[in-house]
């Protein structure tokens, strides 16, 4: 039997500028599944609509999500991720590598300018402002990340759904810091693992790295680590490329 359940996704949420960040959108999705525990895959089918009502189906361990008769996403409850995460970055090795973030600078070409966790247009606390850069030595990118108020459940744990929010644009910078490619980024799927949400004002440490490449799709990896190296969380994530 199906379950249904309808959710919206808030404006501040968005990743370009018409549909939310791909990464709080499969938050969200995997929200509708966490009671099943494990890891959750989420497979974006369009781009999620923002201030919209979007119709939940579950069945099971498996949800979709629909925009009237739009299919969003599907999601799924796995039993494990196939990914290691790297070792940890140290906090201090996180802010100098978010210097070198190629998207920073107002000339960069940033292709979502106003995204929720890497856009530089938006401002403190508004947007995470999370600017992964190369770490010097190591195939991966890093940036520092201390979450706000605005961000937490009643217990003061960053909520679930911004935690999936934290995983999708670092993978996507292990990507952009490293690989010669062309075209526009989307996400198409992420899955992903929380061991631990932290806390409001912990100091983290976000990293993404390349895993490879499928012609125009990309898969990466991503990680969250507190500042003692503890692992938060894993993502794993397939990017596609569009012209």
């Amino acid at each position: 039997m199906l379950r249904c359940a309808v959710i919206t996704i808030d404006r501040r949420f968005r990743g370009p500028a018409a549909s939310a960040n791909g990464g709080y959108a499969c938050g969200v999705a995997a929200a509708q599944l966490s009671d099943a525990g494990g890891p959750v895959e989420v497979t974006l089918r369009s781009p999620p609509p923002l201030d919209s009502p979007i119709e939940v189906e579950r069945a099971g361990e498996r949800a979709v999500f629909r925009e009237g008769a739009q299919l969003i996403a599907e999601a799924a409850v796995r039993t494990s991720l196939t990914i290691e995460p790297p070792a940890p970055v140290s906090f201090d090795e996180a802010t100098q590598a978010a210097r070198r973030c190629p998207w920073t600078a107002a000339d960069a070409g940033h292709p979502y300018p106003g995204c929720f966790v890497c856009g530089p247009d938006r401002a403190e606390g508004d947007g995470l402002r999370i600017f992964p850069g190369a770490v010097t030595g190591r195939n991966v990118a890093a940036a520092p990340w201390i979450p706000d108020s605005s961000l937490a459940g009643a217990d003061g744990r960053i909520r679930p759904e911004i935690v999936w929010s934290v995983l999708d644009c670092p993978s996507l910078f292990g990507m952009v810091c490293f690989e010669v490619w062309e075209g526009r980024p989307l996400l198409g799927r992420l899955a992903a693992e929380i061991l631990s949400s932290p806390l409001v004002g912990d100091r983290c440490v976000c990293v993404g790295w390349f895993e490879r490449r499928d012609g125009r799709k990309f898969h990466a990896g991503s990680a969250l680590f507190s500042e003692r190296g503890e692992l938060r969380a894993l993502g794993q994530a397939t990017w596609i490329t569009v012209a």
